[in-house]
């Protein structure tokens, strides 16, 4: 079934419906500011949720793929060996560590963290297999997105890693447990098309046809994963029973992520600590803290150092704006977050801030038993907010001859909850 609505996904888009819009991206995206960066046609192609259909179709034609070839041995070379010393670490860099990897900071990440925690030995994986199925995942990301890219997935990925050593959680993971948190991790935004879903349902894309409208983005991102996992025959050795656990699993993790859901995991993790009845030794119980975990490496940005954190701030802002600007051109309502004339970075990270991320680190924190790893993430986070406050303010007196006090209205608590996560 989920073999049948991958193909359906990546096949339905062939076919243009009168009266919507095919995504816009041939028509549009040749034609916008971001065409330099865009530029040919197989790239342009890459917008379309459906990247796997066109490198299959190029294998079955007999046309040999021009990436580099990435040889594990350089993962473990100079500088970004040193690094994957310090993987465990809050302060981790990944940007650098993208640099040195020569833009392999997915694959080589999760290549040594899957040793690290002994994955390959116990589950008999093959290495070859385990990297073949990696860089199909790390190019399913469109690189041109400036937030939703394979930094950001290998970004997740390292923070989960952190999160899964808390002692809390650690002590109750199986080898089953940490493998579903990394797989999902890596893969929770594969394909994601750099537009969020409310843009997907308006422009009556095939992808927003195909899940009704509920948890789009996820539903493909987990739908994709699934395919990748099954061509690469990554785990074709394991039982089919077990196999099947592991891909429902991932789907239940990765559909944790939409931030529609918020609330709705707020509200159980609030409930579980007030009434005190996580029992991890039960594996629901466990899998929902995955979820959690999950959630909490989804939007950490705001909890890394200033530098990061405002780096991802602006990325994801950017990202923003190109959908407005899209919205714009094709004369349609510009979504909540995404007019680069009225919504400012410091306004959108402190409402993001307030409404998102502290609520659910400050239950983290309750989870984790206030450890040295979540006060750190909550004074970063209270610094960082601080900062784009004082920025905000600097906007406001440059552009009035009046201060103002910063204020975020209840209304962008709803905007933040309808849009894609900044």
């Amino acid at each position: 079934m989920l073999g049948d609505a991958r193909l359906r996904s990546q096949t339905e888009v062939l076919s243009e419906r009168r009266g919507s819009y095919p995504f816009i991206d041939f028509r549009l995206l040749n034609n916008t500011v971001y065409s330099g960066e865009i530029g040919t046609k197989k790239k342009v192609k890459r917008l379309l949720s459906f990247q796997r259909y066109f490198h299959a179709s190029k294998q079955l034609r007999g046309i040999i793929p021009q990436a580099s070839l990435y040889l594990l041995d350089e993962d473990y070379l100079g500088q970004a060996r040193h690094m994957l010393s310090k993987v465990g670490m809050w302060d981790f860099d990944i940007f650098l560590f993208d640099r040195l990897t020569n833009g392999n900071s997915l694959v080589t990440l999760l290549c040594h963290l899957f040793n690290v925690h002994g994955l390959i030995h116990h589950f008999h994986l093959d290495m070859v297999t385990l990297h073949r199925f990696l860089v199909m995942v790390q190019e399913d990301y469109h690189s041109q997105n400036p937030y939703h890219n394979a930094v950001h997935a290998a970004d997740v990925t390292q923070a989960i890693h952190c999160y899964l050593k808390e002692p809390k959680l650690a002590s109750f993971l199986t080898p089953l447990d940490i493998m579903l948190g990394l797989l999902a991790a890596a893969a929770h935004d594969v394909d994601h098309p750099g537009v969020n879903q409310p843009f997907l349902i308006k422009t009556k894309h095939h992808l927003a046809s195909l899940y009704q409208n509920v948890s789009v983005l996820e539903n493909h991102h987990w739908r994709s994963t699934v395919g990748m996992l099954r061509e690469s025959r990554l785990l074709a050795h394991l039982p089919k029973e077990e196999r099947h656990d592991i891909e429902q699993q991932l789907g239940s993790l990765i559909l944790a992520t939409d931030i529609n859901r918020q609330n709705e995991f707020l509200t159980q993790l609030k409930s579980h600590l007030k009434n005190q009845d996580l029992n991890l030794e039960e594996a629901p119980d466990r899998h929902f803290m995955l979820q959690i975990a999950l959630k909490c490496a989804d939007i950490c940005n705001p909890c890394r150092l200033w530098e990061m954190s405002k780096q991802w701030s602006e990325r994801v802002c950017e990202e923003f704006y190109r959908q407005g600007d899209l919205e714009k051109k094709f004369d349609l309502e510009i979504s909540p977050l995404c007019n680069q004339q009225k919504d400012t970075i410091p306004s959108i990270q402190i409402g993001f801030m307030t409404y998102i991320v502290e609520p659910l680190f400050e239950e983290w924190a309750n989870f984790t038993g206030n450890t040295p790893l979540s006060e750190n993430m909550l004074n970063h986070l209270r610094r960082n907010k601080a900062k784009w406050r004082s920025l905000l303010h600097k906007q406001h007196s440059s552009s009035r001859s009046t201060d103002h006090s910063v204020q975020v209205t209840e209304n962008e608590e709803q905007t933040l909850n309808e849009g894609e996560t900044p």
